[in-house]
């Protein structure tokens, strides 16, 4: 494996500014998935039902693992070089055509989808073997594992897309399963074996404000998503009512997360011993959570602006209170796993909320939001007291 590869060093370098530096060029990429969010978020506004859910949910799931793994690589590789930039922009150009096919990734554009997306997570893995077989043999190993799971999934994606449509979404969730696991099962394959938790060491620093950063475009989705149902809706005050309570719900999303939880798991994993063994737990499989629970409350606003007093309606209501759900059980388990306690805030949240879901023939969707933005509201003061009484001050 020496003999392969780039002979130039592509590797970010191990101490200063550097090794930690979110650059220009990973900001640049981000921007093709403010747009991957919001082609998700559309999926469920414009269709309702079981099925639409399922679609929604596994396609959040495949932006966030095409991102995430990108995060991992680049935590590695050095952006400013410019094979590493190139393959950034490669990314960019296939992730675009991948977004583009989004609403009809599973009827005319099925193909499109399923060829970009495995060329996406096949490509990247096999530069990353090239980018490190010179110097680090056994993490080039690593990613060689992480190909061979890419291509299994990436023959099942395509598989899909010219197979029978009835068993697309079968074979694609079998693929996105086989996404999800290879961390867990260490990318174990017969013949060499499981990936040394060694060859997972990243920059804390770096990792968290990535992540920090995906939030921040989930959230700007729901800003996206508020503002252009606003913009065709009449101007009125049940309107201008729904229009506050999705601008509220988003900032108490946002204050959840960045007031103290961002902060307390970039301390926890910059001053960990396994930094990838924290990084796989709260950075890569617990966000995926969380920002699913922020595209169901985008999907949830849009619903309420399009018609804050439509009659009760139960699809309406169990997207309101569960996203929140969703979002307060990914926040409660992102906390534990970077080193903070059990938050009962959160859980008592949660089941406030389940239960407001049942209430739902008594109330119009617009009350019914204003309720939820509330229990969130007292989740977020009670978030703040218990940081306050241990003199924690918020993220700045």
């Amino acid at each position: 494996m020496p003999s392969l590869g780039f002979s130039n060093d592509l590797l970010r370098p191990e101490t200063g500014r550097q090794a930690h530096r979110v650059t220009f060029v990973e900001l640049f990429f981000d921007l093709v998935f403010v747009f991957a969010v919001t082609q998700v978020s559309h999926v469920l506004l414009e269709h309702r039902g079981p099925v639409d859910l399922v679609h929604t949910i596994m396609l959040t799931a495949v932006v966030w693992w095409v991102w995430i793994n990108t995060t991992w690589v680049v935590n590695w590789l050095n952006p400013v070089r410019g094979w590493v930039r190139g393959m950034l922009i490669g990314l960019m150009f296939l992730a675009m055509l991948m977004s583009s096919a989004i609403p009809q990734s599973f009827t005319d554009k099925a193909a499109l989808f399923a060829i970009t997306l495995a060329a996406m997570q096949v490509g990247r893995s096999v530069f990353t073997v090239l980018a490190f077989a010179q110097r680090l043999p056994e993490h080039a190993l690593n990613f060689v594992r992480i190909s061979i799971w890419h291509a299994l999934a990436g023959g099942l994606w395509i598989w899909g897309a010219f197979g029978p449509e009835e068993m697309r979404l079968w074979l694609w969730l079998i693929a996105l399963a086989i996404e999800s696991a290879g961390a867990r099962a260490r990318f174990w394959v017969p013949g060499l074996g499981r990936s040394a938790v060694s060859t997972w060491d990243v920059s804390g620093d770096h990792m968290a404000e990535r992540v920090s950063l995906f939030f921040i475009i989930a959230l700007g989705e729901s800003i996206v998503v508020t503002g252009s149902s606003f913009s065709s809706v009449p101007l009125d005050l049940p309107h201008l009512l729904a229009f506050l309570s999705a601008f509220t719900g988003t900032v108490l999303l946002w204050l959840l997360y960045f007031n103290h939880g961002a902060r307390g798991g970039r301390e926890f994993i910059s001053n960990a011993e396994e930094t990838g063994t924290v990084a796989r737990a709260a950075y890569t499989y617990t966000p995926l959570v969380m920002v699913l629970g922020i595209v169901l409350a985008a999907v949830a606003d849009g619903l309420v602006l399009k018609d804050p007093d439509a009659a009760p309606d139960a699809w309406t209501a169990g997207l309101i209170c569960g996203s929140f759900i969703v979002y307060l059980i990914g926040s409660l388990i992102f906390r534990r796993e970077t080193g903070g306690p059990w938050l009962a805030s959160h859980l008592v949240g949660a089941l406030v909320l389940a239960g407001l879901f049942f209430t739902y023939p008594l109330l119009s969707p617009l009350a019914l939001a204003w309720i939820a933005n509330v229990v969130l509201f007292v989740a977020v003061v009670a978030d703040e007291l218990a940081f306050r009484r241990a003199g924690v001050p918020p993220e700045d």
